[in-house]
């Protein structure tokens, strides 16, 4: 028989899932990592429901992603090489929504792990400098100053991205 705390965080697991997943397939650019990295953080989030469920455990999963990505960066560490396109999608179908994921991730492919962690963070996860330090175990200097880099890098090798939101110069 299930008790209460495996139902609540069954409930939890099966609504936060896909969300989470989209959010390691943006920091690993690999689905099969990312759906490894969020199996890993349900299993933490369920080894710790009971601390967690009253908090915020989607914090502590996330959490959790990011650094057992940044953990495996670090110890698989090699040279990838990215092709660019020179070409910003003009259309506003469906071809155009897969142009700018494929820009997107090419774009992301090009940072450190722990830019790409912040800049998903903030601004795709939409936390706060404050949660996105947290997440990561820095401080909030770190991501002020880390996340700047990060955008600086993203402008330069990356300047179709600036089109596609309405950055033109």
């Amino acid at each position: 028989m299930v008790n209460q705390d495996e139902a609540e965080f069954g409930r939890w697991a099966q609504q936060r899932q896909v969300a989470l997943l989209r959010t390691a397939l943006l920091l690993t650019g690999d689905r099969q990592r990312a759906e490894d990295l969020v199996q890993e953080a349900l299993t933490q989030v369920a080894l710790r429901w009971r601390r967690l469920a009253d908090d915020y455990p989607e914090a502590y999963a996330r959490q959790v992603i990011v650094r057992r990505n940044i953990s495996w960066w670090r110890k698989h560490r090699h040279e990838v090489v990215v092709e660019l396109s020179d070409g910003v999608a003009t259309s506003g179908g469906p071809e155009g929504a897969v142009e700018r994921r494929l820009m997107l991730g090419r774009a992301l492919a090009g940072l450190t792990p722990r830019q790409r962690s912040l800049v998903v963070l903030r601004y795709y996860e939409d936390l706060t400098v404050r949660d996105a330090a947290d997440a990561l175990g820095v401080s909030v200097g770190t991501v002020k100053s880390e996340t700047h880099h990060a955008l600086r890098r993203l402008r330069e090798s990356a300047p179709e991205l600036a089109q596609l939101i309405g950055e033109d110069r």
